[in-house]
């Protein structure tokens, strides 16, 4: 490229050399290697999907900015580390953004700014307002029906996770966590939980066990319990996957939290084998004495030889106040340098207790734990900084949906070790955030990623990686033997 002279203006003592700053180079952008997450967003119909599903309350003769754009632009803006409404302000006329979003990459036709997307979110709390007050009841039953947008994102979820699936799983199993989001503003129904000591919301959160793929998320208030939801977002998320594989053996675990008698009984009436962790108490202290004194005369003779000891007992037939029937409950006792312990699990599960507890309850520790931190620490879950309770429950979604591209980009490029069990993180700063100069041409617009860029076969492999998976994918929906489309 032959070098311009047109400088706005020098700089005089910048250097010993004359220095000046032109403003006449091409356009440059900087997160090119969202390309291929687009790529395959694409090929699977993901947001257009969930655009098609989500309800536009808008006044369609004056709307400029189509849903799916603005779906697309804000999930975009997440992946690439722009979370909050007035990023969009600088981003609007990016023309890798602009093709992100499905629009022309075309300067004098800019994207959504910050305060159109903040109103989209807004919208669905308002338009109810307006009405008059006769029209005011049959439109509240539709609307918590039809165009609740949680349910209808936490629908398309499950739907997405059930079509990308190449074969129909023989066990799904659902690890539920609830998780503290601060609040620090006055944000609707923000409240000061006690346990956490904060002003916070509780959202609760479902994930596949093996996938990781989101499943369900709720943002709910501050002082909400554990359990609160559960029942009903398990209930939904078990329908859909029973409709879709009727065989299918589900499993559910969480923390105590969600211990109770209401998701106990779900899970036997639907069948499902469970673990959930159980809270001590003076009861359950009595039954196991003798098992932590045995533990700990054993840890006294032989401790510095092996320093952590751990034992498991099987309580069959206990029963709480609060329950309707006994249940089988797993205790590991533990002995270490640091003193004994016992912890409780309330499972259906038969077999050793050791496998129930070591080989299936304990993974729920490293199973929701990672998605959870990447979604607050990679995608910035905690920026619900809308005043609106439905609006931040909107934005906790969004942030959702952006965490289930990344699942299956990683699912698609498995066969590629640097993205397979990349972070949202490490793949941000690896793949996704690379410069590039755009050109313009008939027909075509042209990124130049410089030749040197270290990570260009990576690349490379997860394209191909991509265009492979989506293929096989369409090959299983083209033969028939896929899952039933539609919603839950």
């Amino acid at each position: 490229m032959t070098p311009r002279h047109t400088p706005h203006f020098s700089l005089a003592r910048a250097h010993r050399q004359p220095v000046a700053v032109a403003f006449d180079g091409p356009d440059l952008v900087s997160d090119t290697g969202l390309l291929t997450v687009r790529d395959l967003d694409r090929r699977l119909g993901y947001l257009a999907d969930l655009a098609r599903r989500l309800p536009d309350p808008r006044a369609q003769d004056f709307v400029r900015h189509p849903a799916e754009e603005i779906l697309a632009q804000q999930v975009y803006q997440i992946l690439a580390d722009y979370p909050d409404c007035n990023d969009a302000d600088s981003l609007r006329q990016d023309p890798l953004f602009q093709l992100l979003a499905g629009a022309e990459a075309d300067p004098q036709r800019p994207l959504a700014c910050g305060s159109t997307l903040a109103r989209f979110q807004y919208a669905f709390t308002r338009r109810q307002r307006r009405l008059p007050e006769e029209d005011r009841p049959a439109f509240a039953q539709m609307y918590t029906a039809r165009t609740d947008r949680v349910r209808v994102v936490n629908r398309f979820l499950v739907d997405t996770f059930i079509r990308t699936r190449v074969k129909p799983p023989a066990f799904v199993i659902l690890d539920i966590d609830p998780t503290d989001d601060p609040a620090h503003g006055r944000q609707a129904l923000a409240a000061y939980h006690g346990y956490y000591q904060q002003h916070q919301y509780f959202p609760l959160l479902v994930f596949d066990g093996q996938s990781r793929f989101p499943l369900a998320a709720w943002l709910r208030p501050g002082t909400a319990s554990g359990a609160c939801g559960a029942v009903d977002a398990l209930r939904d998320i078990v329908a859909a996957l029973r409709r879709a594989w009727p065989g299918v053996l589900i499993l559910v675990r969480g923390d105590s939290s969600l211990a109770g008698p209401a998701l106990y009984e779900l899970c036997e009436q639907e069948g499902l084998l469970y673990a959930f962790g159980y809270g001590s108490n003076a009861v359950l202290k009595r039954l196991t004495e003798r098992a932590l004194w045995e533990l700990e005369l054993c840890h006294r003779f032989y401790g510095r030889y092996e320093p952590h000891m751990q034992r498991f007992e099987v309580i069959e037939g206990y029963q709480a106040e609060s329950w309707s029937r006994p249940r089988r409950v797993v205790c590991k006792v533990e002995c270490t340098p640091l003193g004994s312990q016992r912890r409780f699990v309330v499972t259906n599960l038969s077999g050793h207790p050791a496998g129930i507890y070591r080989g299936f309850y304990v993974e729920r520790g490293e199973v929701p734990e990672q998605p959870i931190d990447e979604l607050k620490n990679g995608l910035d879950l905690g920026r619900l900084s809308a005043h609106g309770f439905r609006a931040n429950a909107y934005r906790l979604l969004l942030h959702v949906v952006a965490y289930g591209l990344v699942v299956l980009l990683r699912e698609a490029a498995k066969a590629v070790p640097e993205v397979a069990q990349a972070t949202v993180g490490a793949l941000r700063s690896r793949l996704w955030k690379v410069a590039a100069w755009v050109e313009r041409k008939a027909g075509r617009v042209c990124f130049h990623v410089a030749a040197s860029w270290p990570w260009r076969e990576v690349w490379a492999a997860v394209q191909q990686a991509v265009e492979q998976h989506a293929a096989a994918l369409e090959g299983v929906e083209a033969a028939g033997v896929g899952p039933p489309g539609g919603g839950m």
